[in-house]
């Protein structure tokens, strides 16, 4: 009988809770502009809630993390939009989070649905925020619509400098 009720219990609660085994497929395209001083950009890769444009999580942040004394995350900042909704708050280099700049091209990632800023991440819609600064360049944050929970089409949109086209899938 013990046996039993467990059983039914566990079931019970199972059913109760509903748990979202996704993941977030993220290509982004860092361009290759042609200008007589280039230096890789700092990105900044989060989650948005569209109702009222607060972060619900960082993903990821790309920045000079080699640089000696650290100097490289006082740049941070200039990724204006996630430096003042979620980055200054946080304490770098971030465990899972921070990463090196990356070279042109499309960059692929995939973020588990099991860890980090997605674990707590209630089904529904939000942004996918791509934001990034480029020493001696522009600043730009393209947003990608998705619904998290539930598979379905990739997603994508295009910066016009700093990004190139950031593609979400949910998993």
């Amino acid at each position: 009988m013990k046996r039993s009720l467990s059983l039914l219990t566990f079931s019970a609660l199972a059913g109760a809770t509903p748990a979202v085994a996704a993941d977030l497929a993220v290509t982004v395209e860092v361009p290759r502009l042609t200008v007589a001083e280039y230096h890789k950009p700092y990105v900044s890769i989060w989650i948005e809630n569209p109702a009222d444009a607060t972060a619900a999580g960082t993903l990821a942040v790309w920045y000079d993390a080699g640089s000696k004394e650290d100097k490289g995350v006082k740049w941070l900042k200039d990724m204006r939009q996630w430096w003042r909704k979620a980055g200054r708050t946080m304490s770098f280099p971030a465990d899972g989070i921070s990463g090196a700049t990356r070279a042109p091209g499309p960059q692929k990632l995939v973020f588990s649905g099991a860890k980090g800023a997605l674990k707590d991440l209630k089904p529904g819609q939000y942004n996918l925020v791509v934001e990034a600064a480029r020493e001696v360049g522009g600043q730009e944050a393209v947003r990608v619509p998705f619904v998290w929970g539930k598979p379905g089409k990739p997603a994508t949109a295009k910066g016009a400098t700093e990004v190139g086209a950031v593609t979400v899938a949910v998993k």
